[in-house]
């Protein structure tokens, strides 16, 4: 990046040494923080987490909204040997407790507006009260910023590496966490960090990081902590509407971002007069993952912010595959050539390994390794010699670039033959009346199985036989007639999570149910 330095300091406490009055977090309400501020508060924390009594290797669960107080609870369980699990707010009483328990959690840390979300949960574990942390305060909880208070802001003189211990989807059965080792050194950023980050455009220096996906997710939360270690400063927004996300480019000049591709979308169908009411040309990388991103919609993101737009392919458990704009014209369709030092494997389901350009179970190497937390039958399930699957089918072109067709739990035999509902998706994303859209596969007498497409119309939009007259037309003149779905739905939202990843497992319960 143009504003990026070859020797700009790398890693949260070198960052702070170096530029302390650089702003790190410009919060919500407009508040900011510089590096230095930050710092000393994350000093203050870890201590209050040592002196607590929890020993590296044990986990800290969060339930925070997007908001400062994420990232300094992050960068303290990173600099104390914890493991950091954050929690989605949306989650109930019961799937809280699950993740408690299953994570040993010896400490939790939330937003006192959560309070009654999480009081029965904590009632089915048994955690030291002292352990429980309320960010805001709330009778009986311990209070965070009294808490801080206590504790010297000096740098730690024995700082160790902690780890992100993140729960994955559950959408075969329950979440499980994905849990790496600990290194038992000070903390660092890892060289295919910085190789994986650079690939995307991403460098130390002085940019402005947009986190306005849900921090409790992965992806934007990785990134945006990421940034600060980069010595970027984060730009916290809570689920901003898609013109917000212009006002605080324009505002902020915001020079990166992590989204998906469901609000790249959603920006793309503002009206021509709002997107150019904005000046977004300070966006240097906008990184896209999570789903798969309709040819159209990629395209048009690059036609209006610049060669800027970059995709990557990963899961929680790692990161395989990247690619930038230029690379992505010239390989329509691909999220990515394998990252450096990065092994990518397409196997049948008897893990034989297929020639280039047949579709099969995509593995690859984790960079780091990692176990499914208390569950050794799940790891040894996701892995074949050393090589780990998330499910995913897709397959390898002659040049080794990687091109993903559909998760193989959401595949569809229909008639003996394989339905892939993400290209139907992608077909139909591109009508003008359809906002969003899920296909699934419903049992039938004949086919075993019949294609089904649930379709959320854009606002203004009549549903009914016509449109859907009008959608089996639009996918006869772009697919085979054997995708074509046999029948269309309307809803008028589809289910998705904060990150904006469909929940089709839903959907299809929803559709059945109905019957």
């Amino acid at each position: 990046m143009s504003s990026s330095t070859a020797a700009a300091p790398v890693g949260f406490a070198a960052v702070a040494a170096a530029d302390p009055d650089r702003v790190a977090v410009i919060d919500t309400d407009g508040t900011s923080m510089t590096f230095g501020e930050l710092a000393r508060r994350v000093n203050q924390l870890s201590r209050a987490l040592r002196e607590s009594g929890l020993r590296p290797g044990e986990c800290v669960v969060a339930m925070l909204p997007n908001r400062r107080a994420y990232y300094e609870l992050r960068l303290a369980t990173f600099q104390v040997g914890l493991y950091f699990t954050p929690v989605s707010h949306h989650f109930t009483a019961a799937e809280i407790a699950y993740i408690l328990r299953d994570s040993g959690a010896g400490a939790v840390v939330l937003d006192a507006s959560l309070i009654d979300v999480v009081a029965p949960a904590l009632a089915e574990v048994d955690l030291d009260p002292r352990r429980c942390i309320s960010v805001g305060g709330a009778p009986g909880w311990v209070d965070y910023e009294a808490l801080l208070a206590r504790y010297s802001t000096a740098p730690l003189e024995d700082p160790i590496a902690g780890e992100y211990m993140g729960y994955t989807s559950g959408t075969t059965g329950r979440p499980k966490g994905v849990r790496k080792g600990l290194s038992g050194r000070a903390p660092a950023v890892s060289a295919f960090t910085i190789g994986f980050m650079g690939r995307l455009g991403i460098r130390p220096g002085r940019e402005v990081h947009l986190a306005a996906g849900p921090l409790y997710h992965a992806g934007p939360g990785t990134f945006s902590f990421m940034a600060l270690q980069f010595g970027h400063t984060v730009v916290v927004a809570e689920r901003p509407r898609p013109e917000k996300i212009l006002a605080l480019v324009e505002r902020h000049r915001v020079s990166v971002t992590f989204t998906v591709p469901t609000v790249v979308h959603r920006l793309l169908r503002l009206p021509e007069e709002v997107r150019a009411r904005y000046d977004v040309s300070s966006m240097r990388a906008m990184v896209l993952s999570g789903a798969s991103c309709p040819p159209e919609v990629k395209r048009a993101a690059i036609a209006w912010f610049g060669p800027v737009v970059c995709e990557f392919y990963g899961t929680t458990e790692g990161s395989a595959a990247a690619l930038n704009s230029e690379e992505w014209l010239s390989k329509p369709g691909s999220v990515g050539h394998p990252l450096p030092g990065m092994r990518l494997r397409i196997l049948d389901a008897d893990g034989v390994e297929l020639p280039t350009g047949e579709i099969g179970n995509v593995y690859f190497m984790p960079p780091v390794p990692f176990e499914y937390h208390n569950d050794p039958d799940k790891t040894a399930s996701a892995m074949r010699d050393g090589f780990f699957s998330a499910g995913d089918l897709g397959y390898l072109d002659a040049d080794g670039w990687l091109y993903i067709v559909d998760r193989r739990v959401d595949l569809i035999l229909s008639g003996g033959v394989n339905v892939y509902p993400a290209e139907i998706e992608v077909a139909l994303i591109t009508h003008p009346a359809v906002a969003d859209v899920a296909v699934i596969g419903v049992p039938d007498p004949d086919w075993g199985q019949r294609v089904v497409a649930v379709v959320q119309p854009e606002p203004g939009t009549r549903a009914g036989d016509a449109l859907a007259e009008e959608l089996t037309e639009h996918c006869r003149a772009v697919l085979a007639g054997y995708k074509v779905p046999k029948a269309f739905e309307f809803r008028g939202e589809l289910p998705r999570n904060g990150a904006g990843k469909l929940r089709r497992s839903e959907v299809r319960e929803t559709f059945l149910a109905d019957e």
